[in-house]
């Protein structure tokens, strides 16, 4: 196995589960009585508070609702397709290996 091949099938993944994370935590703002300190919601909040708290010093919630959950799934979704995706730099370099 090479090293782009064990980028592909670590990045991939990765990629994925925070895409689903963030997609999780934006279910959990419709739900502000859930604790996020308690499990099963610290499980999702763990790892994506990291990436919403610098982020929400540059966006402002719009309406009282904040969004930098969206714009983070919009990052990792274009990350994934610019990285992995079919035309995708990694891809093209594993496939001229």
């Amino acid at each position: 196995m090479t090293g782009v091949n064990l980028t592909v099938w670590t990045l991939g993944p990765l990629l994925g589960l925070m895409t689903f994370l963030f997609i999780f935590r934006i279910v959990l703002t419709w739900y502000p009585q859930a604790d996020l300190n308690k499990l099963p919601f610290n499980l999702i909040a763990w790892p994506t508070e990291p990436f919403l708290v610098p982020l929400r010093k540059l966006v402002p919630p719009i309406g009282g609702v904040d969004i930098t959950p969206i714009i983070w799934v919009g990052i990792f979704s274009l990350l994934r397709e610019i990285l992995l995706g079919q035309q995708g730099l990694i891809t093209m370099m594993s496939h001229a290996s």
